[in-house]
């Protein structure tokens, strides 16, 4: 018995080794540089598409073929969540902290496992469907951290002020966006490029770095462990209390080798459009960097992006986002009145997300310069801009897009349907342009929002990779009814663009993720 129990455990930790190094189950290399270069260049337009805040698990868990959710119930040990003491398991799912909703007070009589949040116990049709809105969850540097626990992702319902929701998960097949991956290339082993929330990740899409400024109040510097480096806590249960820290701010404590702070959470942009109103007396076009008793403003930053590097080979890019236009003018608004569009909810809101347009950060989109604004008209556009540009076949050759807050599937604020339509149908006109023939697709998420997945994080840096997500490749290039395993995460995208067009590498760009590649079908006749 014992020598059986030894062959099993060499085979599990071959099969880790297998995963991790790229390595398929028949022994081949899922390597990038297999791919002809002729498929490669062939493609003339990249689009990425970034959504919000969803786990693989939590709308693809249960694709079929999918590292989902048959898995990971196959092996409890990677789904048990555990206390705040990191030792006991708890009996069952904490309930909610953060909401008040007796439609979700079923989530503290579950088992300790993942459950399905539109079937029973939890399908309530009229307010916990996929077509509803869920409360939100906690997704910050640090909580993604301390929920991964070094891997084992079993403390997200303990650091989680939504408790056991973070658990839960849809049946995705009535998505648009799930016919499309099960008619193009899933990848269900790419991970969000930073811990945390959208903030970072924005950054890291972009310009694969984290950004800092000196200075900082001590009352935006986050409170950590000498022993762990992570937020310090109260000891408490998480069946008892949602989690309480001493110091759950923005930044981290200042460097040692620079003296500044990392911004790990959200800090508003310097520019309009911006949650910062500007001065009273002060430019229109600059957010209030004064104001006191709110978020911080960023200073502008200067780090090389990914829009830099397209630039410098005069590849032409843009950075098109819903509500644009209609934000910037929101912004100049004076502070005394009430913003109509940035941050606004409600029915017929577009809900602009100011700390989700990464570009309006740096110092060279500085409205108040006139090279920044001869940048911001380049480069910087509305979705209005994307449909004419898609019609007439004039996409830029590097088109990033953000749909606007209400529909871009965030928990809390707006539902996971809305946005898959809305998204599968700029697919669709995308497919209808005069560019498709040449067209690579990434439909993809920022980050995890909090949701539980199964699948540990790789090996990466200070920053990350966070926890998986979904991505999916739509392109005449990919390959079809596809599942991709390879190891991905959000400089991947960086690092694709960088290979297609010859750019530049960008220092942050982690070398053992993939450069998507391998999604591509290779062209035997070439």
């Amino acid at each position: 018995m014992a020598v059986k129990l030894h062959h099993i455990t060499i085979v599990l930790l071959i099969s880790y080794v297998l995963i991790i190094t790229g390595c398929t189950s028949n022994g081949q290399i899922n390597s990038d540089s297999t791919i002809a270069e002729s498929t490669l260049n062939k493609i003339n337009t990249i689009v990425v598409i970034y959504a919000e805040n969803r786990s693989f698990d939590n709308l693809y868990g249960l694709f079929p073929g999918a590292n989902g959710i048959h898995n990971a119930l196959e092996h409890p040990e990677t789904y048990l969540q555990l206390d705040r003491d990191g030792k006991t398991v708890l009996p069952s799912l904490p309930p909610i902290w953060n909401k008040n909703n007796p439609n979700w007070s079923f989530i503290a009589d579950l088992p300790n496992k993942p459950f399905q949040i539109d079937a029973a116990p939890g399908d309530a049709p009229s307010s916990n469907g996929i077509k509803n809105v869920s409360p939100d969850l906690v997704h910050k540097f640090y909580h993604n951290q301390m929920q991964i626990n070094v891997g084992s992702n079993n403390q997200f319902a303990a650091f989680s002020n939504a408790g056991g929701l973070t658990m839960g998960y849809y049946d995705g097949s009535s998505m648009a966006l799930w016919q499309l991956a099960k008619e193009y290339t899933l990848a269900d082993n790419f991970f969000m490029g930073a811990f945390g929330g959208s903030f970072l990740n924005h950054f890291w899409l972009v310009c694969a770095c984290t950004p800092s400024m000196a200075n900082v109040s001590t009352d935006q510097v986050s409170i950590l462990d000498d022993k762990t480096g992570m937020l310090a806590f109260k000891p408490s249960s998480a069946l008892q209390m949602a989690p309480h820290y001493l110091g759950d701010f923005n930044f981290t404590p200042a460097d040692n080798t620079n003296q500044r702070n990392y911004a790990v959470n959200m800090a508003q942009p310097p520019f309009q459009p911006s949650g910062t109103p500007p001065a009273k007396t002060g430019n229109r076009l600059l957010a209030d960097s004064g104001i006191k008793n709110g978020v911080v403003v960023l200073d502008p930053q200067t780090e090389k992006t990914l829009g830099d590097t397209l630039s410098a080979r005069q590849i032409n890019w843009a950075w098109y986002a819903g509500a644009w236009d209609a934000a910037v003018t929101d912004g100049m608004q004076s502070p005394d009145k009430a913003r109509s569009v940035i941050y606004k909810t409600g029915a017929g809101a577009a809900n602009f997300q100011a700390h989700h347009q990464p570009f309006n950060y740096f110092s060279r989109f500085d409205p108040t310069t006139a090279n920044g604004r001869e940048q911001r008209i380049a480069h910087l556009k509305d979705y209005t801009d994307l449909q004419t540009d898609i019609a007439k076949g004039t996409l830029p050759a590097v088109t990033f897009y953000k749909p606007q807050g209400s529909l871009n599937q965030h928990p809390g604020y707006t539902d996971v349907m809305s946005g898959d339509a809305h998204i599968a149908e700029l697919v669709k006109q995308l497919q209808a342009s005069p560019q498709w023939p040449n067209m690579f697709i990434i439909v993809t998420y920022d980050e995890n929002g909090g949701f539980w997945d199964h699948v540990s994080p790789p090996k990466g840096d200070r920053w990350g990779p966070g926890s998986r997500i979904p991505a999916i490749i739509i392109s005449p290039f990919a390959k079809k009814h596809s599942i991709d395993n390879t190891l991905y995460d959000t400089t991947s995208i960086i690092k694709f663009i960088t290979r297609r067009f010859g750019l530049e590498p960008l220092p942050g760009v982690r070398d053992n993720a993939g450069d998507l590649t391998n999604t591509l079908e290779v062209d035997i006749r070439n």
